[in-house]
């Protein structure tokens, strides 16, 4: 437990061992400690700082993703980890920094008061409170309301092919040496100057997100949406800006959280993306934590010492019982637990770094097989025996009893038996043609469009979720619903194209699917 005096001018209480003698610091073994993380590991102030910097940039130099001169969006929630992100990259990139960074910041806060139900007087004065700190850091900065979701474009849900550098190890030492030859080169020192933006939100906007949070009934539904959400937008301010590289304030503690909750809620697939040090799945741009190594303890005490300003903001969860949610759960369980055994966040933290998905992730993966929502692989195939599918089939067994329809399997007496045919249905995928086009009618293959939004077959499992808990799917952004139709239309007519026979005089044409490709004809003449 860190003795710091709440009183604290520029001064710390010395810490004092179990015999009532001064601790002395467990690098330096010179000065007296200050801080102590962890049971024994007692830190003074230098050597706190230190150990504090170098792990930061340690993490970046180690993982390689970030190349000189790439512009990097830092996304400041205006909670203490990204805040203190914000410091590491202010200290980096002085003049005097040991190793020091070399891309080009720029700083975005989404405001989500609208989500919350905040006023517009506490939005404004939560707004005015980060312009202060960003303009202080002197880099361009965004501030967007979470309303924009609403004005999307729908290629924000969709993969980009990747523009970066190969990360091994010869591309990179090139990269820092032409980057440093260039600014020797340069006889001027380069500002970073851009124009600010700060958008203002409507209240029709305003009014139609919180119809689209309140149509969700659970809080668990809610948080997962308006994280959905924030990331749409995130994605697509870094791509309107030129940014290839977003960072995230993701502490240990969170990710931590975030791996337990998402495990309940289902999204066991996609851990590798949520939870590791980069997530590549929207192709060219490219989300990274480089707080990962932080405990949300260390990072606090790091705030306290040296004075990092932070904003506190009320979210969803604020004054909630700690049942409230499936997150809150976790979050109250995880921090209960590292109360009395200190190694529980970081066991958990180190589990996740292991952890590999085994869907398709790569950026060159059909769109269609990606989900709508969160735009990871969709781990809905039907792989024969699952949990997933035994639930499937419960749903649609449950669902049989009066709304039967011919071929379709009913309950009679224990058993499972198909109801009789009493029309052909050239729409069921079996190559029959209906018989109407000979009696002057239209196929009914013709009229094979969808009549509502489907976004079932186009969610993954935990996002099923989310939208089944919705009271109306109708109140989701426009660019969700558009491209989940244009989805639809896009399957249905595969399968039309697919089943459908095409003959000619002397040979018989069989329409052949290849995976990853266009659909081919296949000639078989028969001799």
């Amino acid at each position: 437990m860190c003795e710091i005096n709440e009183d604290f001018h520029d001064r710390l209480e010395c810490v004092q061992d179990v015999e009532g003698g001064l601790k002395k610091c467990v690098k330096c073994k010179e000065a007296n400690a200050s801080v102590v993380i962890k049971g024994g590991d007692a830190h003074c102030r230098a050597c706190f700082k230190e150990n504090f910097t170098h792990k930061f940039r340690a993490t970046l130099g180690k993982n390689r993703v970030i190349f000189p001169g790439e512009k990097v969006l830092l996304a400041v929630s205006g909670g203490p980890s990204s805040c203190s992100m914000l410091r590491q990259v202010q200290e980096g990139l002085s003049q005097n920094a040991h190793k020091k960074l070399r891309f080009l910041p720029g700083i975005v806060y989404i405001d989500e008061g609208g989500a919350v139900f905040r006023s517009s007087e506490e939005r404004q004065k939560t707004v005015a409170q980060l312009q202060a700190i960003f303009k202080a850091t002197g880099y361009p900065f965004h501030i967007v309301p979470l309303e924009q979701v609403l004005d999307l474009p729908s290629s924000t849900i969709l993969t980009a092919p990747s523009a970066s550098q190969p990360a091994h190890t010869g591309a990179y030492k090139t990269a820092v040496d032409q980057f440093i030859q260039h600014e020797i080169s340069s006889s001027a020192a380069r500002e970073v100057q851009e124009e600010t933006d700060v958008y203002e939100s409507q209240e029709p906007h305003t009014q139609a997100l919180q119809k689209l949070i309140g149509s969700a009934k659970t809080l668990t539904a809610k948080q997962d949406l308006v994280n959905t959400l924030r990331q749409h937008v995130l994605v697509h301010t870094a791509r309107s800006k030129g940014y290839s590289k977003v960072m995230l304030g993701d502490s240990c503690t969170r990710l931590a959280v975030k791996l337990l909750s998402n495990i309940s809620t289902g999204r066991g697939a996609h851990l590798a993306q949520d939870t590791g040090f980069s997530d590549t799945r929207h192709g060219d741009v490219i989300l990274v934590r480089p707080m990962r190594d932080y405990s949300a303890k260390e990072i606090a005490y790091y705030n306290h010492v040296f004075a990092v300003p932070s904003v506190f903001i009320p979210g969803l969860d604020t004054k909630n019982a700690d049942k409230a949610s499936i997150h809150r759960l976790t979050e109250s369980f995880v921090n209960k637990l590292q109360a009395d055994f200190p190694s529980t966040v970081s066991t958990i933290y180190r589990t996740s770094e292991k952890l590999q998905t085994v869907c398709g992730s790569s950026s060159t993966a059909d769109p269609c097989d990606r989900c709508l929502l969160c735009v990871c692989a969709l781990d809905t195939a039907d792989d024969g025996v699952s949990a997933l599918q035994a639930t499937l089939t419960s749903e649609k067994l449950s669902k049989f009893r009066g709304n039967t329809r011919p071929g379709m399997p009913v309950l009679i007496s224990g058993e499972l038996r198909q109801s009789a045919p009493t029309v052909r249905d050239c729409r069921s995928g079996e190559g029959e043609n209906c018989g109407q086009a000979q009696v002057g009618g239209s196929c009914c293959s013709s009229d094979m469009k969808p009549e509502k939004t489907d976004l079932k077959s186009t969610l993954c499992y935990s996002c099923q979720l989310i939208v089944k808990d919705l009271s109306s799917v109708e109140c989701l952004p426009q660019y969700i619903l558009s491209e989940a139709m244009r989805r639809q239309r896009r399957s249905l007519m595969r399968k039309e194209i697919t089943f459908a026979p095409v003959s000619n005089v002397g040979q018989e044409k069989t329409l052949v699917t290849v995976p990853g490709s266009e659909l081919w004809a296949v000639d078989q003449t028969s001799h």
